[in-house]
């Protein structure tokens, strides 16, 4: 897994608890990483010590325009694990646009670039967001009820399906320059990589939802920037990935462990 793929990828968010995970599954498929964090200290030193990893100190919404076009060019992909950090600050605190502003400012920069094949640009998600046109299997009248409360109360729910809206209504399906997935895993759970199953639409209810390790999104991502037929099946789309083990529908496109 360890053989140099010529790729290069844009990673923020990359000191995150899954975000770590991706990062370590794309420098084990030998892809070079520029990741942006805020302090280097928080990267494991395993990664922290491989010669695939570039890492720049920097606050992604504080770059200039010219310096994150600079971390751009050149890349394959560009990868979003940002969140909100589980506390009262890091809920209700600013920015509580994070994830749409990151989101359009990685977009913009990519299209400011021009590149003459479409950078992959691949967001962390969640299922409590929604396809657009409404694509997914539809909600009950408590979880759309329930789910408009969230939006309103709490910023992070609100700020991720505003990221997707950028995705889905801005950037769009024929854009030159971005090509786009938004990865929505139900509750998160520590564990190593294990089978799992991805579907184009939701799979259960916010109030009886399934389960995915962090581990299967990490390496579902991978996948994404490594695996042209995986890129092929899910671009444009907001896949859904839960664990295959005790899902309540295992229908769906099962990906094996490496």
């Amino acid at each position: 897994m360890d053989t140099p793929t010529h790729q290069t990828v844009l990673l923020v968010g990359g000191t995150g608890r899954t975000g770590r995970l991706v990062l370590r599954q794309l420098l084990e498929r030998g892809v070079a990483v520029r990741a942006i964090v805020r302090s280097r200290e928080k990267i494991a030193p395993e990664a922290g010590e491989n010669p695939r990893l570039t890492i720049i100190e920097a606050d992604l919404l504080s770059l200039s325009d010219e310096e994150l076009q600079r971390h751009l060019r050149g890349c394959d992909a560009a990868i979003s694990c940002l969140g909100h950090v589980l506390s009262f600050k890091g809920i209700f605190g600013p920015p509580r646009d994070l994830v749409t502003r990151a989101t359009s400012r990685l977009c913009r920069g990519i299209e400011a670039l021009q590149p003459s094949a479409p950078v992959k640009f691949i967001l962390m998600s969640s299922v409590s967001v929604d396809r657009a046109r409404g694509l997914d299997p539809p909600r009950s009248f408590t979880e759309r009820v329930l789910l408009r409360m969230l939006r309103l109360l709490v910023p992070p729910p609100e700020d991720n399906q505003r990221a997707a809206d950028v995705l889905q209504e801005k950037i769009g399906a024929n854009n030159p320059f971005v090509e786009w997935t938004a990865v929505r895993p139900d509750s998160l759970l520590p564990g190593e990589v294990s089978e799992y199953t991805v579907h184009e639409g939701l799979v259960s209810s916010i109030l009886a939802p399934d389960s995915t390790n962090m581990a299967n999104v990490a390496h579902f991502m991978g996948e994404l920037v490594t695996n042209p037929t995986t890129w092929a099946a899910w671009k444009g789309k907001l896949p859904v990935i839960i664990n295959a083990a005790g899902s309540k529908r295992r229908s769906g496109r099962p990906t094996p462990r490496r």
